[in-house]
């Protein structure tokens, strides 16, 4: 089983009734050969608010999610898990394109963890410490990273046996 956690600030994306609720994906979810979890980052926010942004490391215009929920998340979801049936994956306009080699590359991963940006990105520690790799879907900038999540789920899934 290839375990899908998606760390969103928008969970609901991938509710009941979403993308992955239906066609192939549901039924590879309802014969257990996935699943599809997302996590609130706002779980593991700051204060009342639950605060996730915060101004960019280093300076520099907007906000990014800070990396403090986004470790936090992580060791939540990594827990009992080993370290090597896990990847950790952060969506980025300048990470390596994403292709059917790289999907079938992924499939043989128990656990993916697909760290969703929003604002202007994330904190640049999370791609230096935290994902083990970047990703881009291509030479355009998304809201989020919700969208190239969704795709790679659809892509790697094609791959599990």
């Amino acid at each position: 089983m290839t375990n899908f956690h998606i760390i969103t600030i928008f969970p609901e994306l991938f509710g009941a009734g979403s993308y992955t609720d239906s066609s192939l994906l549901k039924r590879a979810k309802e014969t257990k050969k996935i699943s599809v979890q997302a996590h609130d980052l706002r779980d593991w926010g700051e204060g009342i608010h639950r605060k996730v942004d915060d101004i960019p490391y280093g300076g520099g215009p907007g906000m990014v999610l800070a990396i403090e929920p986004i470790y936090k998340a992580i060791k939540a979801i990594t827990k009992g898990t080993v370290k090597k049936d896990t990847r950790i994956i952060l969506f980025s306009t300048r990470g390596k394109k994403f292709t059917g080699r790289e999907a079938e590359r992924l499939a043989h991963y128990k656990n993916l963890i697909l760290i969703c940006g929003r604002y202007e990105g994330v904190d640049e520690r999370v791609a230096e410490h935290v994902a083990d790799e970047e990703i881009s879907l291509g030479d355009f900038v998304l809201m989020g990273g919700e969208l190239p999540a969704m795709a790679v789920i659809e892509a790697v899934s094609r791959f599990v046996p």
